[in-house]
Formats: C-alpha cells, structure tokens, sequence
C-alpha cells in the first residue's frame, strides 16, 4: 500500500487508455463489416471522450476480487459502457440537447429517426458482449437495463413536479445512474470467481458510489462546470427534479417556496443567481454535499472486506476523484 498518487494516477489513465482502445477496434471491426453508417454515427459518439469511469471500475473490481486475465472482464466492461452510451443518445433525443461530450449529438447531425436507430445498436452490441457470460451475470445486465427504462418512466413522471420528494429522488437514481455501476461491479465480482455474498459488497460498493455521482453531477449542474459538456442549469430547464431544489422546496415556506416553484417553473438563465441564492438560504447546496461525503464513506467501508492491493487503492482513488468534482 502507499503507492504515490503520480503512479495510481498513471494507472488509472493507462487503464483509460485500454477501454478506449478496445472501443475503438470494437467500432472499427464492426465497420469493417459492413455496418456503415449506424456504425460511424455510434461511433463518433462513444469515442468522443467520456471518463470511462464505469468500465474501470469493472475492471478494477473484478482484480480486487482475485481475477488475474483481463481479457476475461473486458467484454463486461465494454458491454455495459457501450449501453450507458446507448441511453445517453436516447436521453439526448428526449432532452433535445444538441451537443455531448463536447460534439453534436446524432440526432444533430444525423437526425432523429437515425439517432434512435443507433442508441438501439449500441444497446445490441452491449448485450451482444454481455451474452457472453453465465445466465445469472446476463439476467444482472437484464435487470440492471430494464431498471434504467422504470426509473425514466418515473423521472418523465416528475418532471416539474414540485411535490417530488427525496425518496423520489433516490428512487429514480438508484435505477438510472447507481444502478448500471452496481450490476457492473456485482458482475465484475462474479466473473473473478466470489461467493455471491462477497460480490454482493461490490454491488453495495457500486450503488453507494452511482449515487454520490449523480448528486455530483446534480452539483455542477447548478455550479456551471465546462467538463459537464453542457451549459450550465440544462436539468433545471429540462424540468427535472434534482436533491438541491427537491431539498429547498422541503425547506422553504411562504413567498420564498412560492418564488422558488414560479423559478422552476418558468426558468430563464437571467433567473440563475435568484435561484442560487434561494437553494443557499435553505443550505441545499451543502445538504447534496454532506450526502456525497456519506455515499462515499459507505462505499469505502464495503471495500474494507477485501485485502490491500493496488486494486483497492485504486478504486479508493475513484471515490476521492468523484468526491473532488464539486469542490
């Protein structure tokens, strides 16, 4: 233990640079083969960068697990970035957002109907990977992305719905986002050989840190932060309900509740500094922040079962990495 952090760092880029890779000859092979355009277009939106957090960690776990050939474990991790990138040109769609990752989304570019078209390959070509592994792993991938659909249901749901409380809340992102990070690492685990009770603390491992994730990305958000890719507050003009104004709302009473909900409502970016000041008075934006830290410590103490490697240290690294996001 006590790598310096210059090398865990390099490792973890390295590692990076591998997932990329292997997306890159996943897209190119499939071109070779004459998928063409649907290719191209999914493509030019897996590649265009991402943190590739996910499929790090899945390789990660299944190493702190015991697993030793990574060839075993890359097409899981591949699978399951391959449809998280599936959902984000489906979300982009619904969202109407023209720009992710810093290019124009294929709807864009390619229009709606090829768009669709193209996050169904990607879900495809993630289940193709998938499938190749034993029956509980793919009903974990099955649930996982059935999950996904039930928790956009209900966010559709609560759009601009003042009354969504934080059970709500954590409801819909334990299925979109913590849910995909849970399965990837309970799957991760299996793959390397654990006692489904062992793989069960990865899968606690996953939800507790997907879910300190979102509440990050809910914070930067509201913060502006050019590495979201996005302009700043884009989730309080698409209406969604995220912990810092689901909090203030809870907390605020009479014409400050009412100024809040007209805010959300009808909002304009000349509106933003308003907004901020209203989630400040009711402390919302320290509320989201104690909760990362506490997500991040539950998730660091499932890793406290498995023995020191360097592994484990990375993956510790990750949760201070999501944990400096915000700061």
């Amino acid at each position: 233990m006590g790598s310096s952090l210059e090398v865990l760092q390099s490792a973890l880029e390295s590692m990076r640079d591998e997932v990329n890779q292997a997306l890159h000859d996943l897209i190119q092979s499939e071109v070779e083969a004459g998928a063409g355009e649907v290719a191209l277009e999914a493509g030019r939106v897996l590649n265009a960068g991402g943190k590739r957090l996910r499929p790090i960690l899945f390789l990660l776990a299944y190493q702190l697990a015991g697993g030793e050939k990574k060839e075993d474990v890359m097409p899981l991790a591949l699978a399951f970035e391959l449809i998280h990138t599936a959902t984000l040109v489906h979300d982009d769609i619904n969202d109407e957002a023209q720009q992710r990752r810093g290019i124009p989304t294929i709807h864009a570019q390619a229009g709606q109907a090829k768009a669709v078209i193209a996050g169904d390959w990607l879900f495809v070509q993630g289940f193709g990977l998938g499938g190749r592994y034993s029956a509980q792993i793919v009903s974990i991938i099955a649930r996982c992305c059935a999950n996904i659909a039930v928790s956009e249901f209900h966010q559709l749901d609560h759009v601009l719905n003042l009354a969504t409380s934080p059970e709500d809340y954590l409801s819909i992102v334990r299925g979109k986002t913590a849910g995909p990070f849970a399965s990837g690492c309970y799957s991760a685990g299996l793959v390397a050989g654990l006692e489904d009770e062992q793989a069960k603390a990865l899968e606690r491992f996953g939800m507790e840190l997907g879910i300190a994730f979102q509440l990050v990305d809910d914070l930067l958000d509201l913060r502006g932060d050019e590495r979201m890719g996005k302009p700043r507050g884009a989730d309080v003009y698409e209406g969604k309900m995220t912990l810092p104004l689901i909090h203030a709302l809870t907390l605020s009473h009479g014409q400050h509740r009412e100024r809040l909900s007209q805010l959300i409502e009808d909002f304009s970016d000349k509106h933003f500094e308003e907004l901020m000041a209203l989630l400040e008075r009711s402390d919302s934006m320290e509320y989201a922040e104690i909760l990362v830290r506490t997500h991040l410590e539950r998730a660091q103490a499932e890793l406290d079962r498995f023995p020191d490697s360097e592994a484990k240290e990375l993956m510790l690294l990750i949760t201070n990495i999501v944990k400096d996001r915000h700061a």
